[in-house]
Formats: structure tokens, sequence, C-alpha cells
């Protein structure tokens, strides 16, 4: 090394930075290709032999000039190879890259056979050179100008004319290739080859830059010899050039880097994942700490254990912080997924509109952070879904459903200027992620299909993000699994409601039933027979006959008149679904005050009177009261009806008790309890019915996440608890 304390460490750390970071792309690429083609082991190969200079330079710095020559005349030997190596590597692949061999024939073929043909035989022709030949001197006559017994072009070494030959023209055909390369139909190819093209331009001008150096440096270098002016190669300069030279690579490799983990070009993938890119930051920073670090022992030849010590302390504490910053990241993306993860295997409280717009709306604002979105039902789904969801929630105007047809070209995006057929949308939206044409699909750029087990059941169309970021692998595969939970969840409500339509429906109509019966009764049933019984008054009540039948009259008018006078009609609800505690006052007042004998309203599990209200959620969604209070009738009716069994003369109570079980995340609980003669756990059972009216609601709370339990309390009587 030079001498110089600064400049030696810097020259290590930057030596040992490259290495590092080279290593790691490479086996990064060749690791995590989606599809593991040559041109992916072909572009991993290249940074892992560009990694081999970097040994080879870092193994030249460390060792003294003194000691060990041979080892020196190894190193410098070796790290020949990769020099030659390494820009074929770079112009191959981003030949590759380019679509050189993806379309037969293109442009860039016809431009470019000829050089890579060229190219291929001066590799060749250099590997050649390089072991059979002398092309350069040993280490040890290099340092003292002795050039003797080298193969020569005039008083040149002849690699020292060839390599920055060879090493311009791979930058520069690299250049040409990225400027212009092959057309593709592939829109997702050509959307990653746009977002990575200036990071690979912006590396191919830095190794220009790094050629031009080392031809600059080889030039000096030569005229100094060839003028007699140099007797030793001056070790300052060299360190100086040496310096910026790794310097610029340093900088390339970050920006190879870059295009590699940012838009995975090289991977085949069409978006880039945020866990790469949170890798390859935390690659930087231990390639920076370690490099810093371990260059510092080798410039001040710190003894080996030491250096081994902080080498070893330093990668355990980095693999901690990784570890620690893995599961903040990891809890951080759960938080953002919980919405959308609870409550599996049913559909949950989440089956309202409001509710999945509120979960597109999360999805939108907290995880892909984009300022459109769209959720267009499409197959088997159109039948139960309405409308599509739109993020932010505008006014559709939609007019009702008309198909999926009209669903997709009225909502494909706000205020279309000509309707959209379906068949528009690209051909390979099945693929999974589409990036969308602007000019058709504005304001969105991708679209999201959405899959059950048997076909397409939506699309999810995203716009740009807010802060002009590219969306990850991950965020639209997070997107797409959401976008199929809320098309389920909008599917789900829909049965719900209209099985809650059916039931009011058969509510209304059992009402109208009982009025009607109840008017044919008293208006026209009961006044008949009053008139009959009048006419035959008047008969001789001594004929058997006649007596008979006016016994037999009067019987059944007293038990139509009782039946009446007993039974009132039922008025229509009128309590608000959504404050379960008026509601059910309501409802027992209105139409069950006069089958008990007294209505308690109290806790069951505490056995103590309280006023509902003082602890029951007052409010809740208007579905699920509708469906809490429709479970509640019919178990009400039940009790009403076969409570008393055969005993007409059993004085029936009942007790309501609602509460909130905190303990378990906030669980609604109505018991709704009586002390008639109590029935078995089965709803078939259910002394005087078919049991299927609680079977109906019974399904309706499960769908929306709870239960209806029917059982014979120990002091007797039954019990049906109803919890969401």
């Amino acid at each position: 090394m030079s001498g110089n304390f600064w400049l030696d460490w810097a020259i290590v750390a930057l030596s040992l930075f490259n290495m590092i970071l080279l290593v790691w792309l490479g086996l990064t690429v060749a690791l995590n290709a989606d599809r593991r083609s040559w041109g992916v082991w072909w572009m991993g190969g290249g940074l892992l032999v560009g990694a081999v200079f970097f040994v080879a330079h870092s193994a030249i710095l460390g060792q003294d000039l003194s000691l060990n020559l041979d080892g020196l005349d190894f190193w410098w030997r070796t790290g020949w190879f990769p020099i030659t190596l390494s820009p074929m590597a770079w112009y191959v692949a981003v030949l590759w890259v380019s679509g050189y061999w993806s379309i037969a024939p293109n442009s860039l073929r016809q431009r470019h056979r000829f050089w890579l043909w060229g190219m291929l035989i001066g590799l060749v022709g250099l590997l050649v050179l390089l072991v059979a030949g002398n092309p350069i001197p040993a280490y040890d006559r290099l340092i003292q100008v002795d050039l003797t017994g080298v193969l020569m072009v005039r008083d040149t070494p002849l690699l020292f004319v060839l390599a920055p030959l060879w090493m311009a023209a791979c930058i520069v055909l690299s250049i040409d290739v990225l400027r212009r390369p092959a057309a593709v139909d592939n829109a997702n190819t050509l959307a990653a080859r746009q977002r990575a093209l200036p990071w690979l331009l912006s590396t191919a001008a830095i190794l220009l830059v790094v050629t031009l150096v080392v031809a600059w440096f080889i030039g000096a270098l030569v005229t100094d010899i060839v003028a007699g002016a140099l007797r030793a190669i001056p070790l300052q300069t060299v360190a100086v050039y040496d310096l910026v030279l790794s310097l610029l690579i340093a900088v390339a490799s970050l920006l190879l880097g870059q295009a590699i983990v940012a838009y995975e070009v090289f991977t085949g993938r069409v978006l880039p994942r945020r866990s790469f890119v949170r890798h390859w930051r935390s690659a930087v920073i231990l390639a920076a700490g370690y490099a810093v670090v371990v260059a510092w022992t080798i410039t001040i030849a710190l003894r080996p254990i030491y250096s081994l010590l902080l080498a070893t302390l330093l990668l355990t504490v980095f693999y901690a912080l990784f570890s620690w910053r893995s599961f903040r990241e990891r809890e951080q993306f759960a938080a953002r997924l919980r919405p959308f993860v609870q409550r599996q295997g049913t559909a949950g409280p989440l089956l309202t509109a409001s509710s999945a717009q509120g979960l597109l709306a999360a999805l939108c604002r907290d995880l892909l952070n984009t300022a459109h979105a769209q959720l267009i039902p499409l197959g088997s789904m159109t039948s139960l879904v309405d409308a599509p969801l739109i993020y932010p929630e505008i006014a559709r105007g939609l007019g009702g459903s008309s198909g999926s047809e009209r669903i997709f070209s009225e909502s494909i995006r706000p205020n279309p200027p000509n309707p959209l057929n379906p068949r528009a949308i690209p051909p390979d939206l099945s693929a999974g992620m589409t990036p969308l044409d602007r000019a058709i699909y504005a304001p969105f750029a991708w679209a999201i299909s959405l899959w059950d087990e048997r076909e397409r059941i939506g699309v999810l169309l995203v716009g740009d993000k807010r802060d002009g970021g590219l969306y990850s692998q991950e965020e639209l595969e997070t997107a797409q699994a959401a976008g199929e939970r809320i098309v389920h969840l909008l599917a789900g409500e829909q049965m719900v409601q209209r099985l809650i339509d059916v039931q009011r429906q058969r509510t209304a109509e059992q009402r109208v039933i009982d009025l009607s019966t109840r008017r044919t009764l008293h208006d026209e049933i009961l006044p008949s027979i009053h008139l009959t019984i009048l006419q035959l008054s008047g008969a001789d009540r001594q004929q058997p006959v006649i007596r008979d039948t006016l016994d037999s009259l009067t019987d059944v008018h007293r038990q139509i008149a009782a039946l009446l006078s007993q039974s009132r009609p039922s008025p229509p609800r009128t309590g608000d679904p959504c404050n379960l505690v008026t509601s059910l006052r309501s409802l027992v007042e209105n139409e069950f005050s006069a089958n008990f004998e007294r209505v308690d309203w109290m806790d069951l599990l505490t056995e103590n009177a309280a006023d509902p209200s003082a602890d029951a959620p007052a409010h809740v969604d208007a579905l699920v009261g509708e469906v809490i209070l429709g479970a509640a009738r019919e178990a009400i009716r039940n009790a009403a009806a076969h409570g008393r069994g055969d005993r007409a003369d059993l004085p029936l109570c009942l007790r309501v008790g609602l509460r909130r079980e905190r303990q378990r995340s906030g669980e609604l609980i109505l018991t709704i309890a009586d002390n008639g003669i109590g029935v078995n756990a089965a709803p078939s059972s259910t002394t005087g019915g078919s049991g299927s009216g609680l079977s109906l609601h019974r399904t309706l709370l499960a769908i929306l996440g709870g239960d209806l339990v029917v059982e014979t309390s120990a002091a007797g009587g039954t019990v049906v608890t109803i919890s969401l």
C-alpha cells in the first residue's frame, strides 16, 4: 500500500465494499429469479466474476510487498481474468434484457449480430493470450518497470493496449443496445425496461468513465516509461488512481443494484418486491460498515485475533438489527392487514356495503397509497353485487344492475366519453396483474384479476400512487387477496339482505293473514253464527236435533269470541333496528305483552335486574339489528305459543337480558328465557313446532358470524341465547 493511512484505509474499504455488494447481487439474481433462464445465470455469474476481481484486489492490498511477492503475483495475474470477462458479461446481459434473443428477426439482432460474434472471438483470443502467452509482466518486475520478456506493441505491453480497447468496445456497444432495444409486445416487459433504463444507462456511463480512467493511467505510465522518466512506479500515484477507480465502480454497483432490486429487470418479474428493496438497503449498510471496520484493522496492522473479534461482533450486531427490523416490518404489515383477515371462515360483521367500502378505503389508503381504485364484480358475482365499489367514494349513478357488461363499461373510469366493451380489456388480464393503457383506462394504471376456485369473480383497478412511487409485488398480491375477500363479502351481504327481505315479507304476509283471519271471523263468521242461533231460537227446542244444533253453535260462538278477545292484532314494529334496547321493548310490549304474566329485563349471568340500556350497546348496524330482532321475535313467539304446553293455567314469565361480553372482544349476547315446560337442545324438538323458523334465523346469524342456541335450563323453561 502507499503508506498514507487515510488513503490506504479508503482503498481497502472500497474494495471490500465492492466485493460484498457484487457477491450479494450475483447470488440474489441467480436465486430469486422468477424463471432461471440462461440469461439469469449469465448475469449472476458476471456479477460474481466482478466480485472475484475485488477478491484479488483486496488480497493484493492486504499483503506486505516485502514478504510474499509470489502470492502477490498470483493475485495480480488472477485479477486479469475477471477484468477480461466482466465487460463481455455486461454486454451480453444487456443484449439479453433488451430483447436480442426474444423476437426473431429484430432490428437489435441485425445491428449487433456482427459485433456479438466479433466480441466473442475477441474474448476467446484474450483468454488464450492470458493462459498461453505472457502479455503482462510479473508483479515485482512491473513495480521496478522491468518489461523484458513481455509481449509488446512497440514499447507497450500487449495487454495494456488490448484491455482498455476491449473494455471501451463492450461498454459503448452496451450503451447503443440500451438506447435502442428490440421492440416487445409484452406490456409488462416494456414497463420494466422503461423503469430500469435510466439506472442501466447511468451504470454504463460510469463504466465507460472507468475505462477512460484506466486508459489515461496506462497511457501516462507508458509515456513516462518510454521517455525514461520513470524508474519505479510511484505507489502514491497508483493509490490515487486505484481510489478513483474503486469509487467509480462502487457508484456503478449501487446504480446497477438499484436497477436489479427496485425494478427486478434481470429477475424476470413484472413488479419489484418491497422486501427485496429492504434487503438491498440492509446489504449496502452491512457492506459499508463491515468494510470500514475491517479496512481499519488491516490498515493499522491490528493483530488477527482482534480483527476477527471485531468482524464477528459487527456481523452479530448487524444480524440482530436486521432481525429486529424484520420483526417490526412484519408487525406493521400484519397491523395493516388486520381488517382483512379478522374472523376468517365466516363473513363476520363486515357484510354491509358501508363496511365493504371501508375495507376498500383501508386497502387503498393504508396498503396501496393509491389515489384511485375501483372494484368491479364479474362472472357469477354480478348476479349478487349490483354495483362496483369506487375509491374515493363518489355517486355511482348506475341506475341498477343490468349485467356485467353494463357494470364494466359504465364504471371502468369516471365519466367515460364512450362506453367500453368488456372485450376491450387486455387479453392477458387473467395473468394476474396487468399494466393498463393510460389513454383508455385513465386514471387507472393496473388491473388485478380476482379469482375463486372456479372462475374470475372481478377485477380491481388501481391508479398511481399518491407519492408517485411504484407498486411492489407484495402490495399488488395483497391487493388481489383483499379484493377477492371484499367481493365475497359483498356477495354474502347481498345474500343476507335477500334473506332479510324474505323474512320481512314472510312476517308481513303472516300479519296480513292474521288480520284477514280476525276480520273474517269477526265480521262474517261470527255474525252468521249469531244469526243462525237467533233463527233457530224460535224453533221447537224440544226437538233433539234443534237442541243439539243450538248447543254446538253456541259453543263455537263462545270459542271464537274468546279467541278474538284474547288475541290482539299485531301492529307493525315501529322501533329503530339500530337501537336494540328500544326495539326489543317495543317488540315485547306491542306484540307479546298479553301472552306473559310478567316480563323481566335482567342480566341472566349475574341474576341482577338492570336497565338494559345501562350495559347493552344502544346502537348497532341496521342489518345486524334486523337479524337480531328477527331471531328475538321468533324466540319470543315460540315461548308464547308453546311455553305452557298442555298446562293452560301455567303463569308464563319472560326474562330478557342484553349485554356485551367484554372479555370476548365485545361479543353481543341476547338471552331470552321463559319458565315454561322447556325443550330439548335440538330445534326440531320444539314442542308443537317444526323448528324451521329458528333454523332460518340461526342461518342468518351464522352468515353474520353469530350463533343461536336453544336449551332447557336446569330450573326449567327454555333459554334462547343469541350471540354475535
